[in-house]
């Protein structure tokens, strides 16, 4: 690679979309979380400039800078919400009928209701895990927590999720 931008514009292409989905299930709103994430990758940028390069690993730091972002983000608006879960109509299957959607979509929310009472560490492990596949491993490097710890924790969230539901 010739530029540190190249190189990150490689991080980015990589990124991007997960770390949307990420902000995008925190914050439910489509001009927030893009506004979040392009905060988010120039700032992920002028730290991989500054290293000159030598990020361990990007997609942990860029999903740290995430989630503080989201932390002020809700600071600033003085809400104590944290997770409200948007799964788009689009993403059921065409082949699936009207009635089947509209349990489909009471289940969804029962879920989002249910996830939004967990603990946020919580709520992150189960997006992470779930919903990104990341694998322990990943998700115990971006909360500096052992994989034993993540894995109870996971454990614990599911069991807390279930008693909701």
């Amino acid at each position: 690679m010739d530029t540190l931008s190249e190189q990150f514009g490689q991080i980015y292409d990589r990124y991007i979309d997960k770390i949307y989905r990420f902000v995008y299930l925190k914050v439910s709103s489509q001009e927030i979380a893009e506004d979040i994430t392009s905060r988010v990758f120039l700032k992920g940028l002028e730290a991989f400039q500054r290293a000159k390069g030598e990020l361990k690993n990007p997609g942990a730091f860029l999903y740290q800078i995430a989630r503080n972002m989201v932390i002020d983000h809700y600071r600033a608006k003085g809400r104590s919400k944290t997770v409200s879960i948007e799964v788009s109509p689009q993403m059921a299957d065409p082949g699936t009928s009207a009635q089947d959607k509209a349990i489909l979509n009471a289940d969804i929310e029962v879920i989002k209701g249910a996830i939004t009472k967990l603990k946020k560490d919580q709520q992150d492990i189960i997006i992470w895990y779930y919903l990104e596949d990341m694998k322990i491993e990943e998700i115990a490097v971006l909360l500096k927590k052992s994989e034993g710890t993540v894995r109870v924790a996971l454990h614990r969230a599911m069991k807390e999720l279930r008693e909701l539901l």
